[in-house]
């Protein structure tokens, strides 16, 4: 449930976090996430949408993520970790998509063009891990703590067809 605190919808002046009570939002996106990218005052424009959008935003956007990690990668992992420990290309791309969502829902959109080329970018990348293109350093589905084989894939090839014989 989210709420706007009681402060008016000011809720960046307290941080995010003490308003979103979501499986992996507590932990995983933070203030500083936004600012890096795009700059203090476009992050106070964009946040004058209320908590729940904002929430609404994050939700959907780690959900986003999350449907093009989920078939090679442990995403509760991944969106679990806190800090240093979060990979920051995952970060950026999560904001990247929250940003997009939270534009859009917004009556003047503003910014709306660099959100949406951002947007692109984001999913090409998502699109380049989900298709093997693009490795990134992150916990693999069905991998134990230590364990970097992912455990249980196969792959299967045939030989080349090597012509009629009689």
């Amino acid at each position: 449930m989210v709420d706007d605190g009681g402060d008016g919808g000011q809720w960046w002046k307290n941080g995010i976090r003490r308003y979103i009570n979501l499986k992996f939002l507590d932990m995983f996106l933070n203030d500083t996430d936004y600012r890096v990218v795009v700059g203090e005052s476009a992050f106070k424009a964009i946040s004058q949408a209320s908590a729940e959008i904002i929430g609404r935003a994050e939700e959907e956007a780690i959900e986003e993520v999350s449907g093009y990690l989920r078939p090679k990668y442990d995403v509760e992992r991944i969106f679990g970790s806190e800090g240093s420990e979060r990979n920051s290309q995952v970060v950026m791309v999560t904001v990247d998509v929250a940003l997009y969502h939270m534009v859009s829902a917004m009556p003047q959109r503003l910014g709306y063009e660099i959100r949406e080329t951002r947007y692109k970018r984001a999913i090409e990348w998502l699109e380049g891990v989900s298709k093997g293109r693009i490795v990134p350093d992150l916990p693999e589905a069905g991998a134990a703590d230590g364990d970097a084989e992912g455990g249980g894939r196969m792959a299967w090839r045939s030989g080349w067809k090597r012509g009629i014989v009689w």
